[in-house]
């Protein structure tokens, strides 16, 4: 079910914009460099690079997927302010190349960012993206041409065969201004080859349809949920680390990479606790739980569990 949802209150949203500072690291995050592991092939097939809040490099099979590329200061209408990054991009542009598509999966400040969708533009890079966010991408300079649009359950297959991407259900909502609220869609995705099958949340909050995605399309070899912007009344659009567990086991299991946390402050906790939380609602249960440092390229079959960077960084 299409369920656009809304995501604040006046006392939330005077806590999130002049509450306390602990949601900010006191120092810039620590990155690591992908460049020269990115120049060979990842030995199982399947590999994949945090570079920040959603924004990814998937490789699976010699297919090269950029998602949600968010690479500006500021998470925010105006490129100049708001809310500012925590750490700097792991690897330039040029660095990432080559891309076979852009996945971008709604049109939040967080997930499509204007001066990075220029950049993208210049390249030639095709976007595949949720109904209705094409008119966007076109505005900050996409050829048409490069830009397919996918309604939840359709699915694009790459021109060379080697990956399928199927835009799932979400619940979420979306909007870039006062006027725009739920004028586009947003989307969940499964990203399929012949080999490997990862399934990447975006935003949502927890729901049925996350068993239906698993019967159509798992097991996943890879999952990826997001745990940050958690807080009890914004439930319905953002998991935080128990939802996001839940819904791993909802999905089937197998790997659970957590993301959409550790870049931008868009929550009411400290920036490190939805990590922190997940950790120890895994650390009895025994789900396999992969925590890479931001920039680092993982194989996630070859990784044994959580590495807690996080702590003692950004004192």
């Amino acid at each position: 079910m299409r369920r656009p949802m809304e995501g604040s209150s006046p006392g939330l949203m005077r806590e999130l914009l002049f509450g306390g500072r602990k949601r900010i690291p006191k120092s810039p995050l620590p990155v690591e460099s992908p460049v020269e592991t990115w120049s060979k092939p990842p030995e199982t097939g399947l590999r994949v690079t945090w570079l920040g809040h959603s924004s990814l490099l998937i490789e699976s099979d010699g297919v090269r997927i950029l998602t949600d590329p968010v690479f500006g200061e500021h998470a925010s209408p105006i490129s100049f302010i708001g809310r500012k990054r925590f750490h700097p991009v792991p690897a330039t542009l040029d660095e990432m190349l080559p891309i076979d598509a852009i996945l971008l999966s709604h049109d939040h400040y967080d997930h499509l960012c204007k001066p990075t969708t220029r950049k993208i533009a210049q390249l030639g890079i095709p976007f595949v993206t949720s109904l209705g966010v094409g008119a966007r991408l076109e505005r900050f300079g996409v050829d048409p041409s490069k830009i397919t649009e996918l309604d939840w359950w359709e699915s694009y297959t790459l021109p060379n065969a080697a990956m399928t991407l199927t835009a799932t259900p979400a619940q979420h909502f979306s909007g870039r201004g006062l006027r725009d609220r739920n004028q586009t869609l947003w989307s969940s995705w499964v990203l399929a080859t012949d080999k490997h099958n990862v399934f990447f949340s975006a935003d949502t909050g927890l729901n049925d349809d996350l068993r239906l995605i698993a019967k159509r399309f798992g097991p996943f070899d890879l999952t990826l949920l997001e745990i940050g912007a958690a807080h009890p009344a914004w439930a319905d659009i953002h998991l935080g680390p128990e939802n996001a567990l839940t819904a791993f086991r909802m999905l089937g299991g197998g790997t659970f990479m957590p993301i959409h946390w550790g870049t931008f402050d868009l929550a009411l906790h400290s920036w490190e606790e939805p990590a922190e939380t997940l950790i120890e609602l895994t650390r009895k249960s025994g789900e396999h739980v992969i925590t890479p440092p931001l920039g680092r390229p993982v194989e996630p079959s070859l990784v044994k569990g959580p590495t807690p960077w996080w702590r003692g960084a950004g004192k």
